[in-house]
């Protein structure tokens, strides 16, 4: 598999998640939503697994690489969502964020070199980087459900549900992002001898972390208030 063949999976996978996206707004059953969705990240993820195979390593290293994930895992977190709370509206927002990443892998492919360097030949890389695409996909959804509750709060009729949503979202979100923490830290000590270096990745992720605990500890504290 190289990256010459992704329009093939790129494009089926897009109409495949746009279909699911329009039966959702028109029907009020989820089950060919679903199905469609799931269709749609079965092609796109034998590309990614075909390049995995091609490459003889998890394609996890250039930026184009990691917007494959973010543009796998973006339907991912959309479903989860559209199956556990029923908003029809997220799957068509998860599918168009998850259209840019592909629009721009397609415009702008990076060049998928097979060397890795040797600080990246561990067990514990692909788990840490697949687990942090999937939580930043789980908290980009959130991102969208806050805006639509900020731009549609006076007409919104069931306010309480859509916060329950995004409290649980974020719960979701931050615990892999702990445990991606906790497996990028145990990667570092085994590569470079320690836990931690304060590098801008770890310093963005540590603030993210940060953040959003605010964000939880508040939400409990007003709550039983």
């Amino acid at each position: 598999m190289t990256w010459d063949h992704f329009i093939f999976f790129a494009i089926p996978s897009v109409l495949l998640w746009t279909v699911a996206s329009a039966w959702a707004l028109r029907r009020p059953k989820k089950t060919l939503p679903a199905l469609f969705t799931v269709l749609g990240l079965g092609v796109f993820f034998s590309f990614i697994l075909g390049m995995w195979i091609s490459l003889e390593r998890p394609p996890l290293r250039t930026m184009g690489e990691t917007r494959l994930w973010y543009s796998f895992f973006l339907p991912v977190a959309g479903l989860i969502t559209y199956q556990r709370w029923g908003y029809k509206w997220i799957l068509s927002f998860s599918t168009i964020l998850s259209a840019v990443f592909i629009v721009v892998n397609i415009a702008k492919p990076d060049i998928h070199n097979k060397v890795l360097m040797p600080a990246l030949q561990s067990p514990w890389f692909a788990p840490h980087v697949i687990i942090y695409m999937f939580s930043y996909a789980i908290l980009g959804a959130v991102t969208l459900v806050a805006l639509y509750y900020l731009f549609r709060e006076e007409k919104l009729q069931d306010k309480e549900r859509i916060m329950d949503m995004t409290d649980n979202l974020v719960y979701v979100g931050v615990a892999f992002v702990t445990m991606g923490m906790l497996m990028g830290a145990i990667w570092a000590k085994e590569a470079w001898g320690h836990y931690w270096s304060w590098d801008p990745k770890e310093t963005w992720a540590a603030a993210t972390w940060l953040g959003y605990l605010v964000y939880i500890h508040y939400r409990l504290l007003k709550t039983s208030k």
